[in-house]
């Protein structure tokens, strides 16, 4: 039996990775994307939803599949503004969850970040804890959340900030061991891998750090 997967964030730097493995992937056979943006590409697993992702619920109709993969995310560069950049970290991929519950979707998989806490004093990571914590009540039969630590990947855009602390971590990744090994930098590809690793075998953490991440993803 194939699937049909929907995924929100498909230009993203783990997006564009989880398409590419979904297009490739003989277990689904068709790709649902939901954008504010088209992404490009053309498929005949692919069917694009144009919309407004704030009014995600307007589209309940079409929110139909057997796994729902959330790559939405955004950066304090991108969105300065904190209450949009809540709507978008926060909002969305609870909306996702609220609808993926609703339409019986069993599997639902979405990236958080690690040191997420919804009691955190950080914007950022109280914002990703705030929205963990939404997707958790809705109970989904196959929930993960993942938590990579800095995602390093190819980019169209220049970041600076990222250039920087790729090199850094390059120094500092193989002094990462034991315990720390969550904290070493992960791909965009190897986030994407575990993600459809975890829509298709069984795991018994509904939280993945990035160490886990890293071995699922192999």
């Amino acid at each position: 039996m194939t699937k049909t997967a929907i995924l929100l964030g498909a230009t993203g730097a783990t997006g564009t990775e989880l398409l590419q493995l979904l297009l490739q992937d003989n277990r689904y056979h068709s790709v649902k994307l939901f954008s504010r943006k088209a992404s490009g590409i053309s498929h005949p697993k692919i069917k694009e939803y144009i919309i407004d992702l704030f009014a995600l619920e307007q589209h309940a109709a079409d929110f139909t599949g057997d796994v729902v993969f959330c790559c939405i995310g955004t950066t304090k560069a991108k969105t300065p503004d904190k209450e949009t950049y809540y709507k978008i970290d926060y909002g969305i991929p609870a909306a996702a969850a609220t609808l993926a519950a609703v339409n019986g979707i069993p599997s639902y998989i979405v990236i958080s970040a690690l040191g997420a806490d919804k009691n955190s004093s950080i914007f950022y990571n109280r914002t990703k804890g705030q929205m963990q914590e939404a997707v958790l009540e809705k109970s989904i039969t196959n929930t993960h959340i993942m938590q990579p630590s800095l995602i390093t990947t190819k980019r169209s855009e220049n970041r600076l900030g990222e250039k920087i602390a790729s090199a850094v971590f390059k120094v500092i990744n193989p002094l990462l061991v034991g315990s720390l090994k969550k904290y070493r930098n992960i791909t965009a590809t190897t986030i994407a891998r575990a993600m459809i690793w975890l829509d298709n075998n069984s795991y018994p953490n509904i939280i993945v750090p990035s160490d886990e991440i890293q071995e699922l993803g192999k």
